[in-house]
Parts: C-alpha cells; structure tokens; sequence
C-alpha cells in the first residue's frame, strides 16, 4: 500500500530522516515509536504532502505518490493529536467537514450522527460545538470525523495524548476495531507503549532519523536491542552510544 524509499529530510543543518526505507502492507497497521525530536511526525507530514522531502521516494500502490496525491488525499482519514476539531462549527459539521462538499446538508448529517453513534457518541452531541465536550469525547468525535468518508489509509498522531488511562483504552479499543472492520492501512505516532499494543500489527523504532528496529509486536519484547529494550521500559539514561 504505502512505500517509503531512502527518504531524507532536513531542516537546517539538522537531519531529522536519514534514508527512511519502510513497507505497509494493505490492512496493516504500523505504529511508528521514538523519542521527541526522532522525526516521527515529520514522517507523517511527509507522507502527506506537508512536507517536502530532501531525497527519496514514496510510493502509493506500486507509484510515485507525488503523481497521484489528489487520489491518495481523497482516500485518507486523519485522527490528530488534539483532535483539532473547528471550535466555530457543531460537532456534525466538524465529522461532516469533508463530505458536505459532495453531498446534501441532510444526508451529510445523517452519515456524522452515524459515525458519531460508531465512535459511542449520541444523536445528542451532534449539534454540540467542541468546547462543550469533554477530552475524551472530542478526540471520539475527532476519530469520527476520520472514518467519516471510509476511508482506506488512516493516520493516527499520538491518539491518547492528554486522556487519562480509562479513556486511552477505550480510545485504543475504538482504533483497533475500526482497523479490523473496515480492512484499512493505519499508521501511528504515538509514543504509549499501550497504544502500540492494542493497535499496533507491526511497530517500527525510529532514533536519529532512521529505523532503528522493525518487527511485529509479538516480537517486540524479545528484541536483542537495548534502546528498544529502554524505551519499551521507560528506563532513562543520560545519553545512549548505541549497540
């Protein structure tokens, strides 16, 4: 589905990519784990055409996506971190924001108050506006508003960020059954390692810009690597020479 090849970024004199190379099968769901600073989200902004990259290729179905962005942009669904819901608009306009501008206002509705009911949110927050929702809510109404168009490719930036641990399981909950129902390819940032757990197929460590390690989940835990060991583990050092 999606095929990073040598990718390379820059800003500056700072390398933030360092010759990315990363496949994502079809219904695969990678989660992408480092530090701050590792250059997990400018991967992601890449991908999607927010950022340029220095050098190398992404490939979307065996081409140049750069050939076929208008296509992949109309495929793809987007939790962000905050939610990022718009403050000035009810909740069903926010899950409708895509699809209203190809269909009626009332079948637009009539597919967000779906979602909404998909994501355990009732008929009732529909006309809501975001500040009226809690946390956890507006990042379900966020999730809603990313499956709105069926997608198939999702992105997921760091999707419990600022819950509390009840709502980031039924946040991971939600994710993980979305991916499995629908078949979509999911990517996610995250930095939780329960997150990557419940969500995760595949995980991919970033550090210094490159893949550091990559392997199912299942193999995760038994990786002969140390930082992946201390990362899984939270353990801090000082600074790390590798090995």
């Amino acid at each position: 589905m999606i095929e990073l090849r040598g990718l390379s970024k820059s800003f500056g004199s700072k390398q933030v990519l360092d010759g990315i190379d990363l496949t994502l099968a079809e219904g695969e769901s990678l989660v992408v784990i480092g530090g701050s600073g590792t250059g997990k989200s400018v991967l992601l902004r890449c991908i999607l055409g927010l950022e340029t990259p220095d050098a190398g290729q992404i490939m979307w179905r065996g081409a140049p996506l750069a050939k076929q962005r208008d296509a992949f942009m109309q495929g793809f669904g987007m939790l962000f971190q905050n939610a990022a819901l718009f403050d000035s608009l009810p909740i069903w306009r926010n899950v409708a924001f895509r699809l209203l501008r190809r269909m009626p206002k009332g079948q637009a509705r009539d597919v967000a108050v779906a979602k909404l009911a998909r994501v355990g949110l009732g008929p009732e927050v529909a006309d809501l506006y975001p500040a009226a929702l809690s946390g956890g809510m507006r990042k379900r109404a966020g999730l809603a508003r990313a499956i709105a168009d069926d997608p198939r490719v999702i992105f997921f930036d760091e999707p419990t960020t600022g819950l509390d641990p009840i709502r980031a399981a039924a946040i991971n909950a939600l994710i993980r059954e979305i991916v499995d129902e629908t078949g979509a390819t999911a990517i996610t940032i995250t930095h939780d390692m329960t997150s990557v757990r419940a969500i995760g197929d595949r995980v991919a460590l970033l550090d210094r810009g490159r893949i550091r390690w990559q392997g199912t989940v299942a193999e995760m835990d038994a990786a002969p690597d140390q930082y992946l060991q201390d990362f899984i583990a939270g353990r801090a050092r000082l600074s790390y020479a590798g090995g």
